[in-house]
């Protein structure tokens, strides 16, 4: 799983449906996922501390978390289906947790509440993200590319011998 944060709300372009993308901590990879608007609205109320007058429908959740000493462990991104994403909540009461199903746009109007996590797992992150730095992403291909050339067999061979003063654990 990598851990992601909360890069923002955008627009696409043709249909006008709000995304709300989420990056990994490197800014190398970003996950776009088509929301609601009124999902867009809760994730931007969050993300801008705005406290309704009255509490809206996870501002409500939240509220029950705490009264019920439940706290949001995390939230995980784990599946994508039919161009749909699954999530999960993971609460936990003292020692006890429970994993409960959640839609991803409602998962991290949570997560920005609580101030928990957002975990996504690395084959939604393999079939959905799109690069954000391809420069770093070049440069480390080359590297690697670089590394290879330079192998030799010998590099092989010598991995896991002694010598004939070693001893062996």
């Amino acid at each position: 799983m990598i851990e992601m944060k909360v890069a923002g709300i955008a627009l696409d372009a043709v249909t006008r449906s709000p995304i709300v993308l989420l990056r990994d901590f490197t800014d190398r990879r970003a996950l776009p996922i088509y929301i609601g608007q009124d999902q867009a609205k809760a994730i931007i109320n969050a993300i801008e501390n705005q406290a309704p007058p009255r509490p809206l429908t996870h501002d409500l959740l939240v509220n029950l978390l705490e009264s019920w000493n439940l706290a949001l462990e995390r939230v995980v991104i784990h599946s994508l289906q039919d161009n749909t994403f699954y999530a999960s909540l993971i609460v936990a009461q003292g020692e006890t947790k429970r994993e409960i199903d959640a839609r991803p746009s409602d998962a991290i109007a949570l997560a920005l509440r609580t101030n928990s996590p957002i975990w996504v797992m690395e084959e939604v992150i393999a079939d959905a993200s799109i690069p954000v730095d391809r420069d770093a992403d070049e440069a480390e291909r080359k590297a690697f590319r670089d590394f290879i050339s330079n192998l030799s067999p010998e590099d092989f061979s010598q991995r896991g011998r002694f010598s004939s003063g070693e001893a062996q654990s």
